[in-house]
């Protein structure tokens, strides 16, 4: 399913096997608060419904991969990516007040891919994994960890989800190379 919906645009800068660094291209959020390490279905349900016409105009918005969810200073987020033919100007506000439109700038982004559930214990460990092998390669890491869901968790069996773990970082020549 994920494959049909249109995913946030980058460049491929390097990969080192067992992540990659990737170059994000500027796109804009609609993206909730929800509580710290808590489930992300309220945040969820309230980013969809601001899709699916609870909006200004009763526009409907089409779904995009991947949903993204990170804790930074004590909040949870959660964010769809907007379609790229909309630009700030050109979305409607969102009825729910907590749905900020956010646009975001180009980022270069540490990425480790894996699949399966996405528990608390299992994110911890991939979040280790990966920032070892930032610090590995010299790079710094400048932000939260952002887990990256592509598929239906309630109906993609588990080995056939394709999750993505995310931490931004500052560019070294050994990541351009």
């Amino acid at each position: 399913m994920a494959s049909q919906l249109e995913e946030p645009t980058y460049d491929l800068v390097r990969s080192f096997g067992d992540f990659e660094i990737r170059r994000y291209h500027p796109n804009i959020q609609a993206r909730v608060q929800t509580n710290a390490g808590g489930a992300a279905s309220g945040g969820f349900r309230r980013v969809a419904r601001y899709i699916f016409g609870g909006n200004q105009t009763g526009e409907s918005i089409a779904m995009t991969a991947p949903v993204s969810m990170w804790d930074d200073a004590g909040a949870g987020w959660l964010a769809f990516t907007m379609p790229s033919a909309y630009i700030i100007e050109t979305l409607p506000s969102p009825h729910d007040q907590g749905v900020q439109l956010v646009e975001q700038a180009e980022k270069r982004m540490a990425v480790l891919s894996f699949s399966g559930r996405t528990t608390p214990g299992k994110i911890s460990k991939i979040e280790e994994k990966l920032r070892a092998a930032i610090k590995r390669e010299h790079l710094k890491s400048t932000g939260p960890a952002v887990l990256a869901v592509y598929e239906n968790p309630w109906t993609t069996l588990p080995f056939r989800r394709r999750n993505e773990l995310h931490i931004e970082v500052m560019g070294t020549e050994a990541a351009d190379s």
